[in-house]
């Protein structure tokens, strides 16, 4: 697609990437993974990030037809909601296995009678892809990260939210509940390591690693011959115990607990209570 063009946005503090594929001619557009600003210190929201997506899509006389989610984030509070303020016929889409989603972290804070299916437009499938006007998506599954995760093929691009990440900085992490270093091994050696090795690779974060420079492309076959967690030839058992042990060594993401609450739901927020007011749930463990 000679016509394709991709726009950038980096938020700092969750190191986050949301991009904005349109086609220049028909002007068509979707957008993967926006950010909504959390402050976690005072618990407040606020829109500059997706007031920059807006502006730029405005600005560029862009027809937005999605919002595309790599997965329901552990990092970052979604924006997707916000945008249907400004793009009301916007859809925003997700792998359909986020029922799986949905269901293990409904039970950890309690709020599984609080979960809608409707609070996502639509449900993304492997076998089907999708069109944004004259953009056509196709969906992979890439799970072991989270269950629901998904990379978005869009001409000779792929986006891979935290499946795969810069060279020199690996894969994601599979600690999550439902994640599973065997899956993300699978996920990445027969799936996208499967596609031309000139298909460009657009990461969901770039962590800048020995504080580098911002990096967030790149391409399958570089990480065929050059990522450091999984390569061309990296066996399936290498590659487990390394994820295994490493991922023992981290610790949760700062916003883990908030962001998995709004993003199971597509961005909503919890239901006011009766003093008007919404509430995020912060449960507690005890470690012996």
């Amino acid at each position: 697609m000679d016509n394709l063009k991709i726009e950038t946005f980096f938020d700092e503090l969750t190191y986050t990437l949301t991009y904005v594929v349109y086609d220049k001619e028909t002007k068509d557009a979707v957008i993967i993974d926006p950010v909504l600003d959390y402050d976690q210190a005072s618990s407040s929201i606020s829109f500059e990030s997706v007031e920059k997506v807006t502006n730029f899509i405005k600005d560029t006389g862009l027809k937005l037809h999605y919002v595309l989610e790599t997965h329901a984030h552990a990092d970052h509070l979604t924006g997707a909601l916000k945008l249907k303020d400004f793009f009301p016929n916007v859809k925003v889409a997700i792998n359909e296995n986020i029922k799986i989603v949905q269901d293990v972290f409904g039970k950890h804070f309690n709020m599984l009678e609080e979960l809608k299916l409707e609070d996502f437009d639509e449900f993304l499938h492997e076998d089907k892809p999708i069109h944004a006007g004259s953009i056509e998506i196709s969906t992979i599954f890439t799970p072991g990260h989270t269950p629901a995760c998904s990379s978005f093929v869009i001409g000779n691009n792929v986006f891979t939210g935290d499946a795969l990440f810069m060279p020199d900085y690996g894969t994601g992490r599979c600690d999550f509940p439902g994640g599973d270093a065997n899956e993300l091994y699978d996920s990445v050696k027969n799936k996208l390591y499967a596609l031309p090795d000139d298909t460009n690779v657009y990461t969901g974060h770039d962590y800048q690693p020995g504080g580098r420079e911002l990096k967030y492309k790149s391409t399958i076959g570089e990480n065929k011959k050059s990522n450091i967690h999984l390569k061309e030839d990296t066996t399936r058992e290498e590659y487990v115990n390394f994820r295994t042990s490493r991922d023992k060594t981290l610790s949760a993401p700062k916003l883990l607990l908030p962001s998995i609450q709004v993003n199971i739901r597509g961005g909503h927020m919890p239901r006011p209570q009766a003093n008007g007011v919404s509430y995020l749930k912060m449960p507690l463990s005890f470690k012996e």
